[in-house]
Formats: C-alpha cells, sequence, structure tokens
C-alpha cells in the first residue's frame, strides 16, 4: 500500500483484507477451555480518538493503554474509569505522512517497577516520532527519536538490562534503545521482520532470554534469541497461518501464548509447537482485539473497534491454568 493513504483509504482496505479471511460466519462465541468468564470491564469513546492500541498493566488492577488516535495515555481503573494521564503533540503537518496509516497514533507502551511508562509514538516527522517517557505526576517526554519514515508499534522491556526493544511495522526491524535514552540501535532486521503489503513487525514481548514478535501481514509469531552478548540470534518461526495478529502475552506454560488477532476478531491459544485454536470471538465481545496482558489468571484484551466502528472496550476473562 502507499506510504500515504488516507484514513478512509486505509479502512477500506482493511475491511478487504478482513472480509478475504473471513471465509465462514463467526459463530455466536468459540469461548472454550482454558477461557471462561468473558467479560465486558470498560467501554472506550470513539468519537474522542478512544482506539486502545496497547496495555501495560500496574499493581491494584489499574491499567495504562494508548488511545491510537487519540494521541493519549490513560489511566483505566479496576472499576473501568478512564482518566487521561497524557495527550501527545499534534505534528504541524497533522501526521498525514505518518508512514501506512497517514495519521499520528501513539502504539507500545510498557510499564517499569517504579511506575514510569515508556510509550511510542508515531507521526512521520522527525520532531516527534520515537520513545517516549512519563513519570509519574509528570510530563511525557521523548528520549528516543526514531525513523520519520518508520512506524514503530509494539514496545517490549527487558527489566534486568534496563533495555527497551520497539518493533518497525514498515522498516521490518527491532530496534534496541536504553531505558536511559539515547541513540537506538538496529538490533534485527532479518526479512522475516519485512511486511507484505501494509505492517509487518507488530507485537513485542520479552520470554525467556530471547525477543518474540508477531508478523501481522504473514500471520506468523517469531522467536530471536537474545546472545550472551545482547545481540540477535538466528531468527525462529514458531507459529504460523493466523492472519492479522497483533500482540501476544505468554500464559506461564512455558512457551504456550495467547494472540490477538485483529482482523478475524478473535482470540488464539497457541501452543509451544505452535498448533492453535480460537478461545474467543467477536460472539465474546471483541471488537478487532490489538492488545493482550495477563495478571494472575486474569485475561485482558483491548479491542479498538478498528473495522467494526463501534464500541472499544477491554474485555476480561478467565484463564484456568
Amino acid at each position: 500500500m502507499s506510504k500515504k493513504l488516507s484514513t478512509s483509504a486505509v479502512t477500506v482496505g482493511a475491511l478487504i483484507a478482513a472480509a478475504a479471511t473471513a471465509l465462514s460466519p463467526v459463530p455466536a462465541s468459540a469461548l472454550s477451555a482454558p477461557l471462561s468468564n468473558a467479560r465486558i470491564a470498560a467501554h472506550f469513546d470513539l468519537a474522542k480518538g478512544q482506539t486502545p492500541e496497547n496495555i501495560a498493566l500496574a499493581p491494584g488492577g489499574r491499567a495504562y493503554v494508548t488511545f491510537a488516535k487519540g494521541r493519549q495515555i490513560a489511566e483505566v481503573s479496576r472499576g473501568g474509569a478512564v482518566r487521561i494521564l497524557a495527550t501527545l503533540p499534534e505534528p504541524a503537518d497533522g501526521g498525514i505522512h505518518t508512514p501506512a496509516l497517514g495519521f499520528p497514533l501513539t502504539v507500545g507502551i510498557v510499564r517499569a517497577h517504579d511506575g514510569t511508562l515508556y510509550f511510542l509514538y508515531a507521526t512521520g516527522t522527525a520532531d516527534l516520532t520515537g520513545v517516549w517517557r512519563l513519570r509519574p505526576g509528570g510530563q511525557p517526554q521523548r528520549i528516543a527519536a526514531l525513523p520519520a519514515n518508520g512506524l514503530p508499534n509494539g514496545l517490549a522491556l527487558d527489566p534486568r538490562t534496563h533495555t527497551l526493544y520497539v518493533a518497525d511495522s514498515v522498516l521490518g526491524t527491532i530496534w534496541s534503545v536504553p531505558a536511559t535514552g539515547g541513540t537506538p540501535t538496529a538490533w534485527s532486521a532479518a526479512p522475516e521482520l519485512d511486511p507484505a503489503g501494509f505492517l509487518g513487525a507488530n507485537g513485542l514481548k520479552v520470554h525467556n532470554d530471547a525477543i518474540w514478535a508477531t508478523n501481522l501481514d504473514k500471520g506468523t509469531v517469531l522467536r530471536i534469541p537474545v546472545l550472551r552478548n545482547g545481540s540477535a540470534g538466528r531468527i525462529q518461526t514458531r507459529a504460523a497461518d493466523m492472519p492479522g495478529i497483533d500482540d501476544i502475552a505468554f500464559t506461564g506454560h512455558g512457551d504456550q501464548l495467547l494472540a490477538a488477532l485483529d482482523t478475524p476478531d478473535e482470540v488464539a491459544l497457541v501452543q509451544p509447537d505452535g498448533t492453535h485454536s480460537t478461545v474467543l470471538t467477536s460472539g465474546d465481545g471483541l471488537q478487532n482485539p490489538t492488545s493482550i496482558a495477563l495478571r494472575g489468571q486474569t485475561v485482558h484484551v483491548l479491542n479498538a473497534g478498528w473495522l467494526t466502528a463501534k464500541d472499544p472496550n477491554l474485555l476480561l476473562a478467565r484463564l484456568d491454568r
């Protein structure tokens, strides 16, 4: 796709992609073991740009989310109350040159143990695109610039090395950045990260001495070992045939994970051998799921409503371990 598409053109293209993957009607519900008790815990305001993109969990039942189109960072209480913490400055050109999408958006977010939030902002401009930081009670500030011709999307933090990893969905690159800020390093640019028409490397997690990434276009889950010197090892494809895959979260059973599939409106359970099954669908309240996280036995799923254009929400379900 053109990197200067309007929002409406992107929506039309995404709808076509969604239709192409919908080979059969979605059942009323595909809720199955090991998930139960799916319920919507918070509704967001689509008219205000509250399209939730990524989530970071915190003690006390709180969650921090990025509202992509609203350019905002928000706190969601255990009871579902939404409090806006920061709104990022709009680029001078309105963000029309943001690659692949044509509008500025806040994307990946992580939380450090001291409560500091790190998040990504993509604008297509050199003065704003990059890694940002928000300390408790403070103001957002950019701590690392990223290429304006890219689309930083997924974000992960390795607390042991104080390293942030950024998945660029347009440039097919995983960047590493010190949590203190500074110049990013192209940590991996393996071809498996490249897009195939729209967006490539997307969701990102640190797990078992490796960086795990998804590729939205190719429908894959990828594992990249972190070598002893901190460099990237040989990339491995660990699961495939999941078009529209966005974010992932590990269940705690080794390499078993849950995956949010955006266009099919599904959450899949992926086994260590790569086999996968559907455990949530639109019948359970999914509206283009973009992010997934676990706290104890509670699964948190953000739904942006990109294609459905209705009821962006936070859905909770119980993981029976």
